[in-house]
Order: C-alpha cells, then structure tokens, then sequence
C-alpha cells in the first residue's frame, strides 16, 4: 500500500473535501506606527505597507509612498510610473518594514510629529 499523501490524510479524517482546493491565506498589509493600537491620534499617524504582489511591497500614507531616499511622493499608483520609479518605491518586505520603522516617528499631521505625538500622551 503506497503511503497517503497530507492532502488524503486531510481528506480522510474530514478536514478537507475531496475535489475542492484548499483556500492561500496571504498577508497583504501592515500598518506601523509608535503610537499604541488604542491612541486616538495612531490612525493620522499610521504608515502602511501593502503588497503590490511579485514579492514587492510599498510604503505609504495619506496618497504618497515613500522612496528609497526617504522622501515622501506623491501617488501610490504604478501604471503611471516607469521602472526606474518603481525600483525606487517598491521593496522586499523586509526593507519596506525597515524603512518605514524609521519613518514612523517623524511623519507629520496638522504641524506635528508622530514623536510630537507620542510624547504629549500621560502614558509616554
């Protein structure tokens, strides 16, 4: 008898149907910010990081995305840019959560910093 593979082990204790493909479960998005989850101002001062798929991943917030020189642009959208803009702002996840960890604490609402922010708050 040739030995089952995980997919008919699955199948034969009821954890998976016949014939139906198990579900991908990806992660596609990350929000960083140094304000805790619970901080009434963490949502003006969130970066996200969203993948844009082929292991490529953007930095952005409020309508820019951030480049590899550190500088905030404005548009997130690909179909209007060429390669060399893209090679800029698209990264392996890794560095796109490096970079925007070093962002994070300088970004600015309404004349003030994340750090700003953070520091004003009784907890900090």
């Amino acid at each position: 008898m040739a030995a089952m593979t995980m997919r008919q082990i699955r199948e034969a204790l009821g954890h998976a149907t016949p014939g139906v493909p198990d579900a991908f479960v990806q992660p596609t998005e990350y929000q960083v910010s140094i304000l805790p989850e619970d901080d009434i101002n963490r949502a003006v001062y969130t970066i996200t990081v969203q993948y844009r798929g082929d292991n490529a991943w953007a930095v952005t917030r409020h309508g820019s995305c951030l480049g590899a020189d550190g500088e905030w642009e404005f548009g997130i959208k690909e179909y209007d840019r060429g390669e060399d803009w893209l090679k800029a702002h698209r990264f392996d996840l890794t560095t796109a959560l490096r970079l925007a960890q070093k962002a994070a604490p300088y970004i600015v609402a309404n004349g003030r910093t994340a750090l700003d922010a953070y520091q004003s708050t009784p907890a900090a």
